[in-house]
């Protein structure tokens, strides 16, 4: 029983492409944890062979019925698996991750994209207000007190 209280179960979340890539680049930093890996494209599955995998809708701000819909199975895979943590690096399907969680009081952090080298990008600055931590590639986009810059980590 007492395995169960102190787990570690992170739902790490991420959008095709590039999100899905960094977030990638983090196994090394999750090895011995239960981890359940969440994105927008089934055939990723592949990628993360041995852990738990979900596909969840492809959405954007663009797509309100899809927004909608992402967020019950976000909220429905959050409820499910029952993560001690959220970890994102980004775009829709992480930012509704760390909303619901934070709502349900799980510890969330998000890590903005490498890619937005100029300005943090536009779900990362929605994340900063809810997110426990958000990081940065970028030592010049860091905020005190809400966005820190640990140095490069993908």
């Amino acid at each position: 029983m007492k395995d169960k209280v102190n787990r570690v179960k992170i739902l790490a979340v991420a959008s095709r492409g590039g999100h899905w890539i960094q977030l990638l680049r983090l196994r090394p930093a999750f090895a011995g944890i239960d981890i359940v890996y969440v994105t927008t494209d089934p055939e990723y599955k592949t990628m993360v062979e041995g852990a738990p995998f979900r596909a969840v809708t492809e959405a954007t701000r663009k797509s309100k019925l899809r927004l909608i819909w992402l967020c019950f199975q976000m909220l429905w895979i959050i409820v499910r698996e029952r993560p001690t943590s959220i970890v994102s690096t980004g775009a829709a399907p992480g930012y509704l991750a760390i909303r619901i969680g934070k709502l349900l009081g799980i510890r969330t952090l998000w890590i903005d994209s490498i890619a937005n080298a100029e300005e943090l990008s536009l779900s990362g600055k929605m994340a900063m207000k809810y997110a426990d931590v958000v990081l940065t590639q970028w030592s010049h986009l860091q905020v005190p007190g809400r966005v820190d810059y640990q140095g490069s980590v993908i």
